[in-house]
């Protein structure tokens, strides 16, 4: 009923989960990680305890085709599961019972797994693998495992339809604010076309909150500071000076707290081009709203 991939990048230390199913909250049961451990996938007739029991085993050392082997060993209707593992040392090892239903099966690689049943047929799981395989290093984990799962479904996918979607993402210190694990952890459970939807919600979770590269970083000075200074006006909820840099950056951080931006300010009197596109767009609106013409650029 399901397709899902796991995926490990040994650059960025992500390591990704995502899954496609005609199935309500697919994600809810399917996906499991744990920046410490490594990543789950349980599925068809869905063992959940598979999930937590095979972080833990990852977590204890044991390496991947053990803990499958571990895992189906202790489970009472093994013909009717099918399990994928992957390591943080990047091996991955499958499971498919001989009681799935058709197409079922399952593939591994360096660093990635994926595993389909109710498939369209074989093809998606090549599909799926295709994709993982071509993973650059020291890119988003979260891209790569969402664009898998558009190849699964383009290949064909769960042989019913579609309803549910989910990517998760873990990485030490890569959650909000860095006090978690949690780099994505987005889920669509009732939706016509859930990968779309999941691509939207994983584009506004980048705008949102991936942290800009230093490089990328602008001096809130001359030209630009201008700028921020006269789309703030329109945006702000309270005056400021705009020539005082605490106040402008006052009302600066007052406004990505409202926007939920905080997280790409991550130094003072510096921004980066997505928090300036993204006060710009919020200025328009604004303006637009009130009858005023658009900031100036």
């Amino acid at each position: 009923m399901t397709f899902s991939v796991l995926l490990h990048d040994p650059v960025t230390g992500e390591t990704g989960a995502a899954v496609a199913s005609k199935f309500l909250a697919v994600g809810a049961l399917v996906l499991h990680a744990r920046a410490d451990s490594g990543a789950v996938a349980t599925q068809a007739l869905v063992n959940v305890s598979f999930g937590p029991d095979g972080l833990r085993l990852l977590r204890e050392g044991l390496p991947a085709d053990q803990v499958v082997a571990r895992l189906v060993a202790g489970d009472p209707s093994p013909e009717r599961r099918q399990l994928a593992v992957l390591g943080l040392d990047g091996r991955a090892a499958a499971y498919t019972g001989a009681g799935c239903m058709a197409t079922a099966q399952h593939t591994t690689g360096a660093g990635f797994a994926a595993a389909g049943n109710v498939l369209a047929g074989p093809e998606v799981v090549d599909a799926l693998a295709a994709t993982l395989g071509a993973h650059a290093p020291g890119t988003p984990v979260a891209r790569t495992v969402l664009a898998a799962l558009r190849a699964g479904e383009t290949a064909g996918g769960d042989r019913r339809g579609r309803q549910s979607a989910a990517v998760l993402v873990v990485r030490t210190g890569g959650g909000y604010g860095g006090s978690t694990d949690r780099v994505v952890d987005l889920r669509v459970d009732d939706h016509e076309d859930p990968l779309r939807e999941l691509g939207r919600l994983l584009d506004l979770h980048a705008e949102l909150f991936d942290r800009p590269d230093e490089a990328d970083l602008m001096p809130l000075s001359g030209e630009l500071r201008g700028q921020v200074a006269a789309l703030l006006a329109t945006v702000a909820e309270e005056p400021f000076d705009a020539g005082d840099d605490d106040e402008l950056w006052a009302a600066l951080d007052a406004w990505a707290g409202r926007e939920n931006l905080e997280e790409r300010l991550v130094r003072p009197m510096n921004v980066d081009p997505v928090l300036v596109a993204v006060l710009r767009r919020c200025a328009d609106a604004t303006g637009a709203a009130s009858g005023r013409p658009a900031a100036p650029g």
